[in-house]
C-alpha cells in the first residue's frame, strides 16, 4: 500500500510548489487575471489590539513630498484577510504611504527603493512590508459602557464549540471537569468520554495526545470542539466523533496573563497559571500547573451464580478505594510571524505526576440458601508515576489570495509510566477464624510510548462558489510494557503466567481530497479518504504475535477508502438543513488485543482478544438550525450501522482458566470479561439542544439525546443479541446578577448542570442509569473584574457512579463502581494585562512589524 501514496505524495507536493510560483505571478482580484510582473508594494493590516486582519481600510501611495490629491499614483481598500497589493507602480526612488482605516490611528510612512536588488531579468522590485500593526482609535462616551463576550455554547451544523471560561463549575478542576458541562458528551467513573453513547477520538490542539483528560488542567483550556460527524478531512477512526481541546494562546499585543488557585475536601488543592508575550514579530506563550486530589469512593457487586437456570450460591463485594493523585504540567513556545505570509510555531508540554489507592474489598460467600459459607478481606495498595512530553512544530504559509492556506506540522509526544501494587487475600469461617492461608500477589510494570504525527493541508478557495482541500498524514506508534506478578507461598516468590512483557508498533498513512461547491442558499460537499494501518504487536516472553493490516490485499482496498458527502440548504437568513454521511473504521486498542489477564478485581478479571477485527460504521445525519433572537435550535436525526462491532463479553472462567490462576487468589466464579466482534450493532437516534436566552442575565440549555439501539451478535452457539430504548438528557443554567449600583451581589453568577443517562442494553445485559448534579457560584470584583472568586460543588447529591447488570445463563450480576465523590472547591483567579508592556526595543515605530523584508 505505500506505493499507492507515494504517487499522492508526490502529486500533492508538486501542487502546492506550481501554487506558490503562480502566486507570485497572479494579481488576486475577484476576476482572477495573469498579469506581466511589475513593480508592486504588498501587506497586511493588522488590529494590533487582536492581532486580526483589518479589512476595507484606506491604501493609497503618493510621491515623496508631494501628497496632494491630484498627485496620487495608486490606492485600493485592504481585503477581508487585511491584505494589500499596490502594482504597476512607476520607476521612482521612494513613494509615502498613507493608510486611512476607520476607527483607526492613521499610517504614513516613505519607502526607500534599493534599485541594487532589482530582479535581474525584469529589472522590476517587490517589496514586502510585512504586517503593520495599526493601534484603534478609542473615542470616551459619557455614561455608555460597552461590553462584548463569547457565548458559553457556540453551535453549527457540523460541530459544537464550548467556552470553557464560562464553565464555572470546572474552575480549578480538570479536563474531566469540563467535559461534564458539555451538551451531548458523558463522562464515566474512569473518566472515559462518549458522545452519543460511543467513544470519540481525543485531540489536543487538533493532533493525537497521550495524555489523559485527568492529566490537562481545566484552567490551560481555552475551548472545546465537537464534531459528531467528521468529513474526510478527519481521521477515518472517528467513528465516534471528535473532541479537540484547544489550549490557551492568545495573540493581544504586549503582556497578559491569569492565574488560579483552589482549594477544598476532600484533598483538593491546585495552582495554575498562564502567561502571554505578544510583541513585534514574536507571541510567547507559557503555563504551568499543580493539582492534588483525593477521596474515598465505593464500590458494591451483587452476583448469582447459576446451574441449569437453577441459582447454585450467591457472591456478594463491597470495596472502598482510598484515592490520590498529584499532577504537574507546563506549557511554552511561541510563534514567530517571519513576515505576513508565513508564521512559525514551535510548542513544548511536559506532565507528569505521581498516584495512589489503597482499595479494600469485603466478600461474602453464601450457598443457594443465602447461608454463610465464608467471608473474605482483600487489600491492594498500588502507586504509580509518570511522565509525558510533547513537542509540536508548525509552519503556515498564507498565499496571496483570501483563504489560500498551506500548512505542515510535525507531532512527537514520548512518555513513561510505572506502577506497583500488593494483593492481600485472607480468608475467614463464619465464626472468624481461619478458612484457608492467606495469598500474597506483587506485581510491577513499566511502559515507554512514543507517537510521531506528520501532517499537511492546503486549501484553495477556487472562486466565490468553488473550495478544495487536501492533505496527508503519517503517524507511529511504539509502545513496550513489562509486567511481572508473583505469588508469595510460604516465602517463596513464584512467577505467575500474568506476567507479561509486550511490545507493539500502529502505523497509519493516509490522504484526502475534498471539493466544495456553494451558490445561493445551497452547497455541497464531496470528500474522500484513503487510509493505511498496520498494527504488530508480540509478546515477547513467548514470541505470540498478535495484529493486523488494512487492506492486506489489492482487491480489500474498500477497507481503506472513506467517502463522505455533505449537502447543506440555507432556508432563510434564520434557518440550515443538512444531511451527511461518512464511513469511517474503529480499529482495536491495544488493550483489547493484548491476551493480558487483569486481577485487579478478583471477581470481575479482564483479557484481551487477540482475534479482534477493526469495525466499520456508515453514519447518516440529518440536521436542522435554527437561530432567533439570540436564541438557538439545533435537532438531529442519525443512523449509525457498525458492522463487525467491537463489544465486551463476559462468562464465568472455565476450571482450566482457574486452575492456571490459582495462586494468583481469582474467586472460583470469577467472570472473564473481554472482547468480540459482533454481527452488527445499529443505533438510531434524535438528539436536540435548545440555547435559551430565557432573560436579560439567565440562560438555559437543555440537550435531549433519544436512541434505539440493536446488537447482534452469537458467540460459541450462543445467541447474545439484545435490543432497546435509551434516553439521556442535560441540563445547563446560568444567572447573573448585574445591577446598576454598586452592591455585594453584583455580578454574582451561578451555574447549575443535572444529567441523567437512563439504562442501556449490551450484548449480555444493560448500563445503569446515571445521575449527576453539580453547582457552582462566581463573584467578579476588583477594577475591570479583574479578580473573582469561585465556589463549586461537585456531584452535589453524591449520587454519580457506572455500573452494569448481566443476566445470562450462568450468572446475574449487578454491580457498580464509583472513581470521584462529591466535593467542594473555593477558588481565587486574577486576570492581568499590559497592551504597552515591551520587553525587547521597539524599532521603525511598529515593533518591528512592519520593517521591509
Amino acid at each position: 500500500m505505500r506505493f499507492i501514496f507515494t504517487p499522492l505524495l508526490a502529486c500533492f507536493v508538486l501542487t502546492n510548489a506550481m501554487a506558490q510560483v503562480d502566486a507570485s505571478r497572479i494579481e488576486n482580484t475577484p476576476t482572477t487575471t495573469i498579469t506581466i510582473s511589475s513593480n508592486s508594494i504588498y501587506g497586511k493590516l493588522i488590529d494590533q489590539q487582536s492581532g486580526k486582519p483589518i479589512a476595507s481600510a484606506s491604501v493609497q501611495l503618493y510621491p515623496v513630498g508631494k501628497t496632494a490629491v491630484n498627485n496620487l499614483i495608486t490606492g485600493m481598500l485592504s481585503r477581508p484577510n487585511g491584505d494589500f497589493r499596490l502594482q504597476r507602480l512607476p520607476e521612482l526612488d521612494s513613494f509615502y504611504l498613507i493608510i486611512s482605516p476607520l476607527g483607526y490611528h492613521r499610517y504614513e510612512k516613505t519607502i526607500l527603493i534599493d534599485r541594487q536588488k532589482l530582479d535581474e531579468k525584469t529589472k522590476t522590485f517587490q517589496m514586502d512590508l510585512g504586517n503593520i500593526t495599526l493601534e484603534a482609535e478609542f473615542k470616551a462616551l459619557a455614561d455608555v459602557t460597552v461590553t462584548s463576550s463569547k457565548p458559553a455554547l457556540e453551535m453549527g451544523i457540523d460541530r459544537k464549540i464550548y467556552n470553557v471560561e464560562k464553565s464555572l463549575v470546572a474552575t480549578g478542576g480538570t479536563a474531566v471537569d469540563v467535559m461534564k458541562t458539555i451538551p451531548s458528551v458523558t463522562v464515566d467513573i474512569d473518566g472515559n468520554i462518549e458522545l452519543r453513547n460511543s467513544t470519540p477520538q481525543l485531540f489536543i490542539d487538533g493532533r493525537p495526545t497521550i495524555l489523559t483528560l485527568d492529566q490537562i488542567p481545566a484552567d490551560h483550556i481555552e475551548k472545546i470542539e465537537l464534531i459528531t460527524n467528521p468529513s474526510a478531512k478527519f481521521d477515518a477512526s472517528s467513528s465516534g466523533g471528535i473532541i479537540n481541546v484547544v489550549l490557551k494562546k492568545n495573540k493581544r499585543i504586549g503582556l497578559n496573563g491569569v492565574t488560579t488557585i483552589s482549594g477544598g475536601t476532600p484533598s483538593l488543592f491546585s495552582a495554575s497559571g498562564n502567561l502571554n508575550l505578544r510583541q513585534g514579530k514574536f507571541n510567547i506563550f507559557l503555563s504551568g500547573s499543580h493539582n492534588e486530589s483525593g477521596g474515598d469512593a465505593k464500590g458494591q457487586a451483587l452476583r448469582q451464580n447459576k446451574k441449569n437456570g437453577q441459582v447454585t450460591d450467591y457472591f456478594n463485594q463491597y470495596s472502598l478505594n482510598t484515592r490520590s493523585r498529584n499532577f504537574n504540567s507546563f506549557r511554552f513556545g511561541t510563534d514567530f510571524f517571519i513576515n505576513n505570509r508565513n508564521t512559525l510555531t514551535l510548542s513544548q508540554d511536559i506532565a507528569k505526576g505521581r498516584f495512589g489507592s489503597n482499595e479494600v474489598q469485603n466478600q461474602e460467600y453464601l450457598d443457594a440458601n443465602r447461608s454463610l459459607i465464608r467471608t473474605g478481606l482483600r487489600n491492594s495498595p498500588s502507586t504509580g508515576n509518570f511522565v509525558r512530553n510533547s513537542t509540536r512544530l508548525n509552519y503556515t504559509y498564507k498565499f496571496p489570495k483570501a483563504g489560500q492556506e498551506l500548512t505542515a506540522d510535525l507531532n512527537y509526544n514520548k512518555g513513561n509510566h510505572g506502577n506497583q501494587s500488593d494483593i492481600t487475600n485472607l480468608y475467614f469461617k463464619p465464626d472468624g477464624s481461619t478458612y484457608q492461608n492467606p495469598s500474597v500477589v506483587t506485581n510491577n510494570g513499566t511502559s515507554d510510548e512514543s507517537q510521531f504525527t506528520f501532517q499537511s493541508d492546503y486549501t484553495n478557495p477556487i472562486n466565490d462558489h468553488e473550495k478544495i482541500e487536501a492533505g496527508i498524514r503519517s503517524y507511529r506508534n511504539d509502545f513496550l510494557s513489562e509486567y511481572n506478578a508473583y505469588a508469595l507461598n510460604n516465602g517463596q516468590s513464584v512467577k505467575l503466567p500474568l506476567s507479561n512483557h509486550y511490545k507493539y508498533a500502529e502505523m497509519i498513512n493516509a490522504a484526502y481530497f475534498t471539493y466544495s461547491y456553494k451558490k445561493n442558499n445551497f452547497s455541497y460537499q464531496l470528500g474522500l479518504r484513503a487510509e493505511q494501518s498496520k498494527f504488530d504487536g508480540e509478546l515477547l516472553d513467548s514470541a505470540f504475535k498478535f495484529g493486523y493490516e488494512y487492506p492486506n490485499k489489492i482487491r480489500n482496498i474498500w477497507d481503506a477508502l472513506f467517502p463522505s458527502l455533505f449537502l447543506t440548504k440555507k432556508l432563510n437568513d434564520d434557518e440550515e438543513v443538512q444531511f451527511n454521511y461518512t464511513r469511517k473504521v474503529r480499529r482495536p486498542r491495544f488493550w483489547e488485543l493484548n491476551p493480558f489477564i487483569d486481577i485487579n478485581d478478583p471477581s470481575n478479571i479482564r483479557q484481551g482478544n487477540p482475534q479482534l477485527q477493526p469495525e466499520y460504521s456508515n453514519t447518516f445525519e440529518l440536521n436542522y438550525s435554527l437561530t432567533k433572537n439570540k436564541n438557538n435550535l439545533l435537532a438531529v436525526l442519525y443512523f449509525r450501522n457498525n458492522p463487525k462491532d467491537i463489544t465486551q463479553f463476559s462468562d464465568t472462567i472455565t476450571a482450566a482458566q482457574f486452575q492456571q490462576l490459582n495462586n494468583a487468589a481469582i474467586d472460583r466464579n470469577a467472570i472473564l470479561n473481554t472482547y468480540i466482534n459482533a454481527s452488527t450493532t445499529n443505533s438510531y437516534g434524535a438528539e436536540l439542544t435548545y440555547q435559551w436566552q430565557a432573560g436579560k442575565n439567565l440562560d438555559i440549555t437543555p440537550t435531549a439525546n433519544l436512541q434505539y439501539r440493536t446488537v447482534n451478535a452469537k458467540i460459541n452457539n450462543t445467541d447474545l443479541s439484545n435490543k432497546g430504548f435509551n434516553w439521556g438528557g442535560k441540563l445547563i443554567t446560568n444567572y447573573k446578577i448585574v445591577t446598576p449600583e454598586k452592591s455585594l451581589f453584583n455580578n454574582l453568577g451561578f451555574q447549575m448542570i443535572g444529567e441523567y443517562q437512563s439504562p442501556r442494553v449490551i450484548p449480555q445485559g444493560k448500563r445503569i442509569a446515571e445521575l449527576s448534579v453539580d453547582f457552582a457560584m462566581k463573584k467578579e470584583f476588583l477594577k475591570d473584574k479583574k479578580g473573582s472568586l469561585t465556589f463549586s460543588i461537585d456531584d452535589l447529591f453524591n449520587s454519580r457512579k457506572w455500573g452494569a447488570i448481566y443476566d445470562t445463563e450462568q450468572f446475574y450480576q449487578d454491580a457498580y463502581r464509583r472513581w470521584n465523590v462529591r466535593s467542594f472547591r473555593l477558588s481565587f483567579t486574577y486576570k492581568f494585562g499590559d497592551a504597552k508592556f515591551s520587553l525587547f526595543k521597539k524599532g521603525g515605530g511598529n515593533g518591528g512589524d512592519s520593517e521591509d523584508n
